[in-house]
């Protein structure tokens, strides 16, 4: 294996400590075609599991996280929900034991593009095969069973967690008591679709990219900079640029009367400022083709193909209760995609709890709002 090689699935990863990986299977067949050998997933947990092993929840993550939900021992560092997963906390690592995976096709640990394909010796790149949500599920369950969980007593899923926890759900009727789905879906709409597929287009545009052959030295960071940038666009709403940002002029532009020359690095607007900031630290994480393949995912991923209806197969889901979330500001996963869900899941004996929040923050309320979506979990975990 060249040195090079070894860099490029390291190059992407966060800070490795607490993190667990496990090989799932020697070899995971795919949907849409193709298998990967030894597959491996990273997750991480918090708390302990009980004698009687009914105090197990499960946290699927969005696109971009990885599965260091929260600070622990072995890393310290504050994880994406820092504020809500802990002791004493919404998410009560006293309580439950916590489990938070990331997701088949990630470049956080677990194998995706990025990965060293063990034929080659190189990475994946594009021969990865293609990815789907439900290959996502699978995975989850390969791991859930080297674990020896036989059943989950509450399952999280936000944004593209939410639609993997959906599909775990159906692929395995009685795995999950409790399900708590925040600012997700059954399928995309047209908007979100049109959204990613320009932001995967933008990828593809970078010179860099090199048909999803570039280098670990020089990769396309530019493309995965701008994509970011139209990822906030989505994730937020305009009250909150509004409110937050105004028109208040940069602190730090070096605006001249030629602003659009290539050499320009200035901004003259505050919101300007904050998306390049955000942008820059995104693109030195996250790898091009593992957000390319992971948000076709999203794209592709559609409930109905599990059965004659969405309808039809979310009332089939065999859970006890359910609490689904919707953002009143969402853009990305409008609410009334949260309150049809909600509809499809109550059709049988189902338990839901559904609850329109009116946060400013659109998609990203759940990690920004901490205080009200903590009263809400909280609220909902102390019944069940």
């Amino acid at each position: 294996m060249k040195k090079s090689d070894s860099n490029v699935v390291n190059l992407f990863e966060q800070s490795n400590q607490g993190v667990q990986k496990i090989v799932l299977i020697d070899s995971m067949m795919m949907k849409r075609g193709g298998a990967i050998s030894n597959p491996v997933l990273a997750y991480e947990t918090w708390g302990k599991m009980n004698e009687s092993r009914d105090n197990i929840v499960i946290i699927l993550t969005g696109l971009s996280a990885s599965s260091h939900v929260a600070s622990h021992s072995s890393n310290p560092n504050p994880g994406w929900w820092e504020g809500i997963v802990g002791p004493d906390k919404a998410i009560d690592t006293n309580k439950f034991y916590v489990v938070c995976i990331n997701s088949l096709g990630s470049c956080f640990g677990s194998t995706g593009p990025a990965s060293l394909n063990e034929i080659t010796g190189e990475p994946f790149r594009l021969t990865f095969p293609e990815l789907t949500i439900d290959d996502m599920a699978t995975a989850t369950k390969l791991l859930l069973d080297k674990l020896k969980i036989q059943q989950i007593n509450t399952l999280i899923g936000p944004s593209m967690g939410g639609m993997h926890a959906l599909a775990l759900i159906i692929q395995n009727n009685g795995l999950v008591r409790n399900f708590i789905g925040i600012s997700t879906a059954f399928q995309s709409l047209p908007y979100a679709i049109a959204i990613r597929s320009l932001q995967r287009e933008v990828i593809r545009k970078d010179p860099l990219w090199k048909n999803g052959y570039y280098t670990p030295d020089n990769p396309p960071l530019n493309g995965v900079r701008i994509a970011r940038k139209l990822g906030m666009i989505s994730y937020r709403s305009a009250n909150e640029w509004s409110q937050r940002f105004g028109r208040k002029k940069s602190s730090k532009n070096n605006i001249t009367q030629n602003t659009f020359g290539i050499e320009n690095t200035g901004f003259e607007f505050e919101i300007e400022s904050y998306l390049e900031h955000l942008a820059i630290k995104f693109q030195d994480v996250f790898d091009a083709n593992c957000y390319l393949y992971l948000s076709r995912s999203i794209d592709w991923f559609d409930i109905i193909d599990y059965g004659a209806s969405s309808k039809e197969v979310l009332g089939k889901t065999g859970l006890e209760s359910a609490m689904i979330l919707g953002i009143e500001s969402d853009i990305l996963f409008p609410i009334h995609q949260q309150k049809e869900l909600a509809e499809y899941l109550s059709t049988n004996s189902t338990k839901v709890t559904y609850k329109s929040l009116d946060c400013i923050q659109g998609h990203d309320s759940f990690l920004v709002d901490i205080e009200r979506f903590s009263q809400e979990i909280r609220c909902y975990l102390k019944d069940i």
